[in-house]
Order: C-alpha cells, then structure tokens, then sequence
C-alpha cells in the first residue's frame, strides 16, 4: 500500500506534460479574461446590431444566449436531485451532522435578513419608482405566479416524473431529500443506489464543465442580446432601479460579507474572494446558482471547508440560499412596484416583505430569474402582479449581479459555519487562489475520484 501513491506520482504528472502542447494556451488567456473578452464583444455586437438595425445579428446572439442558458438548464433536474441525495447521505460521515445543518440553515436565515434590510433601506432612500415615466399601464399581467398556497402544495408532486420535465427544483429537492433521509435509514442496503448516484452526480458534473468552458461564447450572445434588443435607451428608464440592485448587492457582497468573515470566522475577506472569484464570475456571466454549483462546491473545497460537510452546504445553498435574487431584488422590486401603483406601503409591509425573503427563498430554485419569488412577495402584500411586466425586460441585466452575490453567499455560509465549528483547514484557506476554471473539470475532479475516504470531520461541542 504504501508504494501505491508513490509509484502513481509520476503517472499522475504524465498527462500535464503530455498535454503541454495545448495546456500553457489555456494558461496565458485565462477563463477570467476570455470572460471579460466576452463581454466587451457582446457589448460591441449588440450596438452595432441595434444601432444598424441588424436583425440577423439580433437573431444570432438571442440563438448563441438562449442555447447557452438551454445547456445549462439541461443539467438542472438531475444534477439537484443527486447532489442533494448524495450530499444528505455524505452527512453520515460527519459528526454532529444535525447540529452543522442547523448551524447552516440558521446563517442562512441571518445573511438574508440583513440583505432584505439593505435593500429596504436603498428603496426607501432612493425612491426608485419616482420620476422614471413609467406608468401601470406600462405594466403586462405575468403568466407566472406566486402564492403562499401555491408555495406550500407545489412542494410534494403529483407524480415522480413531472417535476423534471417542467423543471420544479423545489419538488425535486423535496423527493432528493426524501430519498436521501430513506437511504440513510437502509444503512448498508442503500449502499448499491448511493455508488450510482454518486457515479451519476460525477458524469453529470463532468458534462456540465464541458458547458462551462462554452460561458466566454455564451457571454457574448446573453449580452449582446440584451444591448440589441433593450437598448440604452429603456436602460435609462430603470437607471435608478438598476444602480439600486447593483448597490445593494455590492454591500452585500463586498461589506457585510467581509465583515462576518473578519468578525465571526476571523479569516482574510481578501482571501475568501480570491478563492472564491472562479464561482462568483462565472454566475455572474451564467446567472445560474445551480449550473454554477460544481465551481461553487470545488472552491469552497479549496477555501478549506471539508468536504463531507461542503458536498451538503453548497447544493443545498444553490436551491434555496439567495441573498440577491430572493432578500435584494424582491425588497427593492416591491417598493419600485409600489411607487408605480402609487400603493403606500406601510411597517408591517416591510416586515412582510422580509418574512418571504427569509422563508420564501426556496422558490427562486437556482434557475435564472427571479419571477416566481418577485410575483409570490407583490401577492403577500397585495401589490398588482402587472408590476413583474415593467421588469422583465431589465431582468437579465440585473440577474447577472443577483447571482453573482446568491453564489458568495452560497460560499461565504459554510465557511463561517465551519470556522466557527473549528473544523476550517485555515492552511488550505490562506492558500486558496483563484485557479482557473479549466482546471477544475480534469486534475482537481480526478484528484477527488482517486482520494482515500476520509475519516469523519469533527465538531467541538
């Protein structure tokens, strides 16, 4: 045994050199910059199609986005279902299981408090809805919406098949999770089913790095279709509302963040964004916390959160922890919509307004969008449901933010819990850096496929 790891050394370095001849290409353009090169095209293209009223162009990019989002979708059902499934039986390998998902699900609930209060406070400042032209006739009935009776019953599903064809993450959490608690309870007769679970979590992460890898091409089509096709000119429109969002999100992210990491988990903020960047831009440019989830899952790895007890945080963070979409947007949405109406909105319906984005959340699903949480907050305050028509056509210019701070929320939680359960590798943690995204599909995924079991991570009373 003990000659094993040595002797497989070498065979493990063959393919870096044997591959050298197309790896250092990747290197000197990294996926960052293949972003941003994204970006800057997508920006151009979209001008030059609106601008010269190019609608062959405008076809195109809409094409490239929307194939782009499609491959995303197209892991979503399975990849939720076994994540959380293997994710909620990995917990048998950690000690004081229940008091770690508490412990989570308690942070969860705090970090989305203060978001929604941020965003009250922003709304309440600025007056988005003042002075922007817009009136209710503005406004389009939505085709979704939300209630709490909804919410409640469309939890368990009529059958087992319909929640994956229509895309219901939360039905699809709900029979994971069931799945999961049962297996738990088999013990070892579950044993076969979890080996192919987990085979098949690991084949569908594989295909969906291939998809990542398509981001810097899809970046380009989301965001030329969305200069093309709102232009400037509707921007302007929402330029308050807009910044709003942008603002909000960005205390969240770049000041409340880095202040729970220096106060609670006494750890570098600095650091924590380091590690965590390869997530962070590529929900920005995906706005998918789940197509983000394997990048969230491996950085929060690397930040040095164990890995029993990250394989259960972040998949359950990426269906239902969403400080942007689900505490933000919904806050700053209401009080836009409001003004719009011109409906007075009172204390209570602030306190309102932040019980569905503390209880509510798990109805943003990690999909892009966040429709269903906006309409299921307008309906708790009784606010028209015409106000989602005067959004959606901002929506994708505002998602890209919302998800980007969903996702470092996703990955902020389990290292303050773990920090705080003094079970934080503060080594790995103070050398994470921000890999590039290429590698993550092949060495690290690998590297994890090869490693021994570990032993169970410890938790201090």
């Amino acid at each position: 045994m003990s000659a094993n790891p040595a002797s497989a050394a070498p065979e493990a370095e063959e393919p870096t050199g044997s591959g050298s001849g197309s790896r250092p290409r990747i290197s000197r353009f990294p996926f960052w910059a293949q972003i941003v090169v994204g970006l800057v095209l997508g920006v151009l293209l979209g001008w030059l199609a609106r601008s010269q009223d190019l609608g062959w162009l405008v076809t195109t990019l809409d094409e490239i986005g929307s194939l782009f989002v499609q491959l995303l979708k197209l892991a979503v059902a399975p990849l939720v279902f076994f994540a959380i499934l293997v994710s909620i039986t990995n917990l048998r390998q950690v000690n004081n299981a229940a008091r770690l998902a508490t412990r989570t699900l308690l942070w969860f609930m705090i970090t989305s408090l203060i978001a929604v209060a941020i965003g009250l406070a922003i709304g309440l400042v600025t007056n988005p809805g003042s002075g922007t032209g817009l009136t209710p006739k503005d406004g389009a009935l939505s085709e979704t919406k939300g209630s709490w009776i909804d919410f409640l019953t469309g939890i368990v599903p009529d059958n087992v098949i319909t929640p994956f064809t229509e895309l219901n993450v939360l039905q699809i959490v709900f029979m994971a999770a069931v799945a999961g608690i049962a297996a738990l309870k088999l013990g070892d007769k579950a044993q076969p089913i979890l080996t192919l679970s987990q085979s098949i979590l690991e084949l569908l992460q594989k295909a969906l790095w291939w998809v990542i890898r398509l981001a810097p091409i899809g970046t380009v089509g989301l965001i030329g279709y969305a200069i093309a096709d709102y232009g400037w000119d509707l921007i302007g429109k929402y330029a308050t509302f807009t910044a709003d969002v942008y603002i909000g999100c960005a205390l969240v992210m770049f000041g409340v963040y880095p202040l729970l990491l220096a106060t609670v988990a006494k750890v570098s903020p600095l650091q924590f964004f380091k590690g965590a960047w390869p997530a962070i831009q590529l929900a920005f440019v995906s706005r998918s916390s789940v197509g983000t989830m394997p990048v969230t899952q491996k950085v929060t790895e690397r930040l040095g959160v164990p890995k029993e007890y990250a394989s259960f945080a972040v998949p359950f963070g990426a269906t239902t922890k969403m400080d942007g979409c689900a505490a933000i947007y919904p806050a700053l949405a209401a009080i836009f919509i409001a003004q719009i109406f011109d409906v007075q909105l009172g204390i209570g319906d602030y306190l309102l307004i932040a019980f569905v984005s503390v209880i509510g959340s798990a109805a943003t699903a990690g999909l892009t969008g966040a429709t269903v949480m906006l309409t299921l907050t307008l309906s708790t305050l009784g606010l028209p449901l015409e106000g989602v028509g005067l959004l959606m056509a901002i929506d994708p210019i505002l998602d890209m933010m919302r998800t980007a701070t969903n996702v470092a929320g996703q990955a902020l939680v389990p290292v303050i819990v773990s920090a705080r359960e003094k079970i934080l590798d503060h080594d790995a943690y103070n050398s994470a850096s921000a890999s590039p995204i290429d590698s993550f599909g092949d060495s690290d995924q690998d590297e994890v496929r090869d490693a021994e079991p570990k032993s169970a991570v410890p938790v201090t009373a």
